[in-house]
């Protein structure tokens, strides 16, 4: 492994869907610091993305209300408003355009701060850490923990405060669960940061990559501009052929010894899995290598399974889908303004993005 250590790598859809249910394989065992990992520092526990059943569970029920469909349909509007005042400014810049600075930062960033209450003014201050918290290479490992506390330190003063005065956002829920699940002030802090960060680094990474894939790729874009009602099926065909992750998954370890996929995983082995190969393993996909925007059915692993399957999956998939409709109504011609393998991309983080993505119209 990158920072020292063996682990097994699972690639099969089968044996990767088995992995993420089974719970012998531990999330919170992973962050003991000699765990083999793809980040310079393993996980802090005490948030969802590193607790086990029935910890896991209980505080799970807790902040899942916040992202249920009812309450993203809800969002729905907010979401299109922020998407159209986004293009409208592409518009009235004209092009060339940074498609990443103009739409894919912007729209999750504004969501998930306005599902936190985070203040408008503070967003520049979360947006520097979280880019520092989710490094591999790109930056050392003392300045990645010390972002990790200063984010853990702000989301503290956001739970002291809706202390004194509550509201209805996803800090108050976490407030809540300290009253109600007996979460300690740093465990929700945790807890609302691991939100935070797939809430609006994994959205800005995936509604990057499918912009980069769909203009990449031009045919595709035209194809969707032609017959808009394939966008249901091509989100999932983008979940699915996307690989998000420049690295392997979060470790989990081995708590007793258990056989998967014909191979025996002693107790304390480490575990990693490669989403991105499931999701093209020929037992399940037809043509796997084929984007096949009319794809059916379609059971792709990109939103996880088992006890952590991504909790805010439906919010992201409404973001996506609305970013990508307000440009195929707005910009049926658009294209990129450079060759597709001119385009920069982000160095030594977790997930792949590109960096800037220059369009024109």
């Amino acid at each position: 492994m990158p920072f020292g250590g063996e682990a097994w790598l699972l690639t099969g859809y089968a044996e990767i869907k088995q992995f993420l249910a089974d719970p012998r394989f531990s999330s919170l065992e992973a962050t003991e610091p000699d765990t083999a990992r793809v980040t310079p520092l393993p996980l802090r526990p005490g948030n969802l993305l590193t607790m086990d059943p029935p910890e896991h569970t209980r505080i799970r029920r807790v902040v899942v209300k916040a992202f249920s469909m009812r309450r993203v349909e809800q969002l729905r509007d907010r979401i299109r408003d922020v998407v159209d005042e986004q293009l409208d400014l592409l518009v009235a810049q004209g092009p060339p355009a940074d498609l990443v600075a103009s739409l894919a930062v912007p729209m999750p960033v504004v969501m998930i701060s306005e599902l936190f209450g985070i203040p408008y003014a503070d967003r520049e201050r979360f947006r520097r850490y979280s880019d520092v918290f989710v490094a591999t290479t790109a930056y050392d490992p003392v300045e990645i923990d010390r972002s990790r506390t200063a984010l853990e330190e702000y989301f503290q003063e956001l739970l002291e405060q809706r202390r004194a005065c509550p509201t209805d956002d996803l800090v108050s829920t976490l407030l809540e669960a300290m009253n109600t699940e007996r979460l300690t002030l740093r465990e929700a802090a945790r807890t609302g940061i691991g939100i935070l960060m797939a809430g609006h680094e994994t959205s800005l990474s995936m509604i990057s990559n499918s912009f980069f894939l769909l203009l990449s790729h031009r045919e595709l874009y035209a194809q969707l501009v032609a017959e808009p009602s394939l966008l249901p099926t091509a989100i999932e065909e983008l979940l699915r052929y996307i690989p998000l992750r420049s690295t392997g998954s979060f470790p989990r370890r081995a708590t007793e010894d258990v056989e998967l996929g014909g191979v025996l995983i002693r107790k304390g082995d480490t575990v990693i899995f490669q989403r991105a190969s499931a999701d093209r393993d020929e037992r399940v996909f037809t043509c796997p290598e084929k984007i096949d925007l009319a794809r059916r059915p379609n059971p792709h692993l990109g939103f996880g399974h088992g006890a952590h399957h991504c909790l805010g999956a439906s919010l992201a998939r409404t973001e996506l889908s609305l970013a990508l409709e307000g440009l195929l109504r707005r910009f049926p011609n658009l294209r990129l303004a450079v060759p597709g393998d001119e385009v920069p991309w982000k160095p030594g983080l977790i997930a792949r993005c590109p960096a800037r993505l220059e369009v024109t119209w």
